[in-house]
């Protein structure tokens, strides 16, 4: 994935994370939502969470390695 598919995909996570917490400030009480903005906005935080990760990988040129399979 290219600087600008990534860049893309967190504009559009963090839009979608925006849209969805507006959502659910706005709603009206005793009247059932039929989206799930809670898993809307985890997923969101999931997909921004992971870019951020591949966006560190392209800007560095070395892929992120976790503390059990990097050094041996």
């Amino acid at each position: 994935m290219t600087l600008t598919i990534t860049l893309l995909v967190v504009a559009a996570a963090a839009a979608v994370f925006a849209w969805s917490v507006w959502r659910v400030r706005r709603e009206v009480p005793g009247e059932p939502s039929l989206i799930p903005h809670g898993a809307i906005q985890f997923l969101c935080a999931i997909a921004l969470i992971l870019m951020a990760a591949h966006l560190v990988s392209l800007l560095s040129g070395q892929p992120l390695t976790g503390r059990m399979m990097g050094g041996r």
